[in-house]
């Protein structure tokens, strides 16, 4: 998954190097599947990448510019910290039953509402309140409305998605307008909590089977290094090998495009 420059914590910023990540050793691993899906009992690590070697953050190039998400008034850029939750997976081969799609073939997104403006590459914990489907180009794409259970003051008052509604007057239909505005056609309706934990469940089992090669992941890198049962499984030695062997970031040499800081408006047909 290549992603613009904010959509994971920074809602801000013009960062365009490539993050990898390490475990507690200092050893290379890789985020999509070596990060564990639960944090707690009810609760999600939050992270990215898929396609890239060791799964890093990259940022998104097209046509050799930097791509950035642009500020379509009244928004500045993301409105929420955006990432995704490790080991889930939406199968492009399985059509879900709620929306009629296959899946889009990354993990399942996530839009984080909680106070705090995280850094890029953080790996945060998150309690899931809600969640949306949307569909672009046919393919399902489940947005988790989620947010931080620590190093937030209000985490403890957002239970479920009724409580968005109740203390974030208007940012659910923000969320709906903003999606409305980039790209995305959807059903227009949140699910509750315990709707929301059985699609991460879900995508959570199909991750399983891509991991362990019941499925042929298309372009999906399954290399890892914690999962046992895996016959994509390496040491840390052949994940520092690939870092490696990796070419300079092709990013420094790309242009940052020069309206990445204006305002931009809707217009509708």
């Amino acid at each position: 998954m290549d992603i613009p420059s904010g959509s994971f914590g920074s809602r801000k910023g013009k960062e365009t190097r490539p993050i990898f990540f390490k475990n507690e050793k200092g050893q290379y691993v890789f985020p999509f599947h070596d990060i564990p899906i639960y944090a707690d009992k009810d609760v999600f690590h939050m992270v990215i990448a898929t396609k890239h070697p060791l799964n890093t953050i990259k940022q998104d190039v097209k046509k050799e510019k930097l791509r950035y998400v642009v500020n379509l008034f009244p928004y500045k850029g993301y409105i929420w910290n955006y990432g995704a939750i490790p080991q889930t997976w939406e199968d492009p081969g399985h059509n879900d039953k709620y929306t009629g799609c296959c899946g889009d073939n990354d993990p399942t997104d996530v839009c984080e509402i909680g106070s705090k403006v995280c850094a890029r590459g953080e790996i945060i914990d998150t309690k899931a309140l809600g969640i949306l489907a949307m569909i672009d180009k046919r393919e399902t794409d489940w947005k988790v409305i989620a947010t931080l259970t620590v190093d937030d003051p209000y985490a403890a008052n957002y239970s479920d998605i009724n409580d968005v509604k109740r203390l974030k007057s208007g940012y659910l239909e923000a969320t709906l307008d903003w999606v409305r505005r980039y790209k995305f056609a959807f059903k227009a309706a949140f699910k509750d909590k315990d709707f929301t934990t059985d699609i991460i469940k879900s995508t959570h089992d199909h991750w399983k089977a891509l991991v362990t090669k019941k499925i042929n992941g298309k372009g999906i890198r399954c290399m890892n290094t914690t999962v046992s049962e895996s016959p994509f499984k390496c040491d840390p030695d052949a994940a520092r090998a690939i870092v490696d062997a990796l070419p300079p970031s092709c990013e420094s040499a790309c242009t940052v495009p020069t309206d990445v800081d204006k305002w931009f408006h809707h217009q509708k047909n």
